[in-house]
């Protein structure tokens, strides 16, 4: 279907982009860690608390979303999206709050380290070492130690699926679940390896010529695209997983690789729900879910959370 009426106003209305002019990831930062929702009109939450956790890399910010009063609560730890530089627990406040809610899990959502100043690993550090720490403290978060969920969206993403692995392998705690919001998977841009990224390359938010550079941060230092932990879709061994579901945009230009991935986890016997929203870009969980054609999003999460 077209671009819905109401995203395509703004689309019209944001100047073409300077292909020649540099990202400064503080400028970005000032844009993308606005959030969209207004905080009179977010979702009401029972609890939130504010944390600093302290793992052996570095002390973590954490908010810690709880849905209603109990003895008892499946986890789910939320990684925001921003290009690994950009994003944090305020600007992805918006979309923590509903998953909370439709889900009636306890949200954890990690303030990992940002790139360049810390690129890889250190995000996808965080993200474990703060899991391997709700673990740990499971009587202090009242967790029912059966239901321990990942979620992100698009970089977010692409770290739910690195410490899926990663958990797999090391296995010092058992992920259930994953869920990924338009997950960015493959982080090598020498090549359009995926259609999505030549037909919605331009004009819909996010430019795929702008691709390499924005994950030039995370990668600084040399960090190997090839490494399953960088871009999850190059993992060989996706068996032994965590059921997913996988979200994707008709308008993203990750849109094929994140389709690519859940049928990569079927092929190895992971069970995978996918859905794909037409008329949408990339990035439209909080900007967009006021309307009416996405605002199921968290309903549809929530009903796969609390799935069997």
């Amino acid at each position: 279907m077209p671009v819905h009426p109401e995203i395509k106003k703004i689309l019209d209305s944001i100047p073409e982009s300077d292909p020649n002019q540099k990202i400064i990831p503080e400028e970005h930062r000032k844009m993308f860690d606005a959030p969209a929702i207004p905080f009179e009109k977010r979702v009401q939450v029972y609890s939130i608390e504010e944390r600093n956790i302290p793992t052996s890399e570095a002390d973590i910010p954490v908010r810690i979303y709880t849905p209603a009063e109990g003895d008892s609560f499946p986890l789910l730890m939320y990684f925001h999206g921003g290009a690994f530089f950009s994003g944090n627990l305020e600007s992805h406040d918006e979309v923590a709050r509903p998953l909370c809610m439709e889900s009636g899990y306890k949200v954890i959502s990690i303030g990992y380290r940002l790139a360049p100043e810390y690129p890889y690993p250190a995000a996808l550090d965080d993200c474990y070492n703060v899991t391997k720490w709700a673990i740990e403290h499971k009587e202090e978060l009242k967790w029912d130690e059966q239901n321990l969920a990942l979620s992100g969206d698009s970089s977010g993403g692409n770290l739910v699926a690195a410490v899926s692995l990663k958990a797999r392998d090391q296995q010092e705690f058992t992920i259930t679940k994953q869920v990924l919001f338009y997950p960015s998977l493959d982080l090598d841009f020498s090549e359009f390896r995926y259609p999505s990224l030549v037909e919605n390359g331009k004009g819909y938010f996010v430019e795929s010529a702008q691709l390499a550079e924005l994950n030039s941060f995370y990668l600084k230092g040399n960090a190997d695209t090839d490494n399953p932990l960088v871009s999850p879709i190059r993992e060989e061994n996706l068996e032994n997983l965590p059921s997913a579901l996988i979200i994707t945009a008709e308008y993203d230009p990750f849109r094929d690789e994140g389709e690519l991935f859940a049928e990569n986890l079927k092929k190895s016997g992971v069970p995978v729900e996918t859905k794909r929203y037409a008329g949408v870009t990339h990035g439209f969980l909080g900007k967009f879910t006021h309307l009416e054609e996405y605002k199921d999003v968290y309903k549809h999460t929530g009903e796969f959370l609390k799935s069997k």
